[in-house]
């Protein structure tokens, strides 16, 4: 980084350091007199002792006063420091105060030696120079300066000075926008906190890629069944065509809401994203993307075989004591698993779904069946995409060839054992 571009901005971050610790100089000041006895001089804070003893006060002030962000932005805007951003928190750990109150009682301290040695050496040097100029006798520093080379070693002295102080503060401001990026940013638990947040967020996504791949893929095969079936029956039989477009205006209204909630969501996070820069929106509170809209359950069954378009043969039991959790999954799992056999078979299906002790078993089997893809559905999505529900619910899923037609089962725990 060039100094010549940075220098000018990060030696005003250094007065603000030092115009910030005026304060705490002069209430030391005052303090200072009153158990002296004296009165206190406020025009000549810059002493020593007051300094050192001021200095704890500003790190107690760092871990108790939320200046995290102002450090943030001086390290930022006047020292031209990279820090990234850290993540919003509901409340500070102690290693985050602790490192905050480092670098802002280091741009304080050293903003104040800074400032204090710019308000004395630059008059300094103007005087010098001035008495170099005007070859007038007078006194610097107790000692008499009169014409010819005493004048202008005076001088030479004070640009000496000068030219000092600009390497301090070229120094100075190159070690806080050094320390700014370790200190001002994020904690490892807050690095810890945006990664969690962060995998949560990509699995919401995977999760509503599912739901999208099995709603919108079913809804379209069913419509595909059903102008099929309309069609073919539109001259002849025209009430049963007219239930199939019934059912095909049912499913496409259907596939749309999903599609629509989908993409409302996730325009949503994209939004709260940008607006929180880029940080993922940390200061959104928590939530399920796919728990927005209420989801179907295995009580949906018969709507789902209704609508299915083929001939579907639905075997339920009792189910009411499958989780709500357990319950959804298997919708999706079972509605996956008829569309396939819609898509890759003929003839009717038969849909079951049963409690088995401990378990929930449900098997979807179709005679007649054509030879699956590798994946379930074209696209190869549809068999992994259950496999992944039932590994996340530590079931069992076989899908293969059963005599003449395919069979899928799955077992399905009703509660999560390690």
């Amino acid at each position: 980084m060039d100094v010549r571009k940075t220098l000018p901005r990060r030696w005003a971050g250094l007065v603000v350091g030092g115009a910030l610790l005026m304060p705490y100089m002069m209430v030391g000041v005052l303090i200072s007199g009153l158990l002296r006895g004296e009165s206190a001089n406020l025009m000549l804070p810059a002493q020593l002792g007051v300094f050192g003893a001021v200095l704890p006060v500003v790190a107690a002030t760092g871990l108790f006063l939320p200046v995290r962000g102002l450090s943030v932005n001086a390290a930022q805007g006047l020292f031209g420091a990279r820090v990234e951003t850290p993540p919003r928190q509901a409340g500070r750990s102690w290693q985050e105060r602790r490192r905050t109150a480092a670098w802002f009682t280091a741009h304080l301290a050293v903003g104040g030696v800074v400032s204090g040695c710019t308000l004395a050496i630059v008059p300094f040097t103007l005087y010098t120079l001035a008495l170099a100029v005007t070859g007038r006798p007078a006194r610097v520093v107790g000692v008499l300066a009169t014409q010819g080379w005493s004048a202008v070693g005076w001088a030479a002295g004070g640009l000496v000075l000068l030219a000092a102080l600009v390497g301090m503060a070229a120094g100075a401001g190159e070690l806080l926008a050094g320390l700014a990026p370790v200190l001002l940013g994020p904690t490892p638990a807050e690095r810890l906190a945006a990664a969690e947040e962060h995998a949560r967020t990509l699995a919401e996504r995977n999760r509503l890629a599912r739901e999208l791949h099995d709603s919108v893929g079913h809804a379209l095969s069913v419509v595909t069944l059903q102008a099929a079936a309309a069609g073919r029956v539109l001259d002849r039989d025209p009430a049963t065509a007219r239930t199939a477009l019934a059912a095909i205006e049912q499913s496409a209204r259907t596939a749309l809401e999903d599609l629509d909630h989908a993409l409302g969501v996730l325009r949503d996070d994209s939004d709260d994203s940008d607006d929180n820069g880029g940080d993922g929106g940390h200061d959104r509170p928590d939530r399920d993307i796919t728990d927005i809209a209420p989801r179907p359950t295995l009580a949906d069954l018969g709507e789902l075989a209704a609508t299915s378009g083929a001939r579907v043969r639905p075997e339920v039991g009792d189910l009411s004591a499958v989780p709500a959790v357990v319950s959804r999954e298997a919708y999706r799992i079972l509605q996956e698993a008829l569309t396939n056999a819609i898509r890759h078979g003929h003839g009717p299906v038969r849909l079951t779904a049963a409690v088995q002790g401990a378990d929930l078993r449900l098997e979807v089997t179709n005679e007649g069946a054509q030879a699956a893809p590798a994946g379930g559905r074209a696209g190869g999505r549809g068999l992994p995409g259950m496999r992944e529900r039932v590994r996340l619910l530590r079931g069992d899923l076989h899908a293969g060839p059963a005599g003449t037609g395919w069979r899928v089962t799955v077992r399905l725990p009703l509660r999560s054992t390690p």
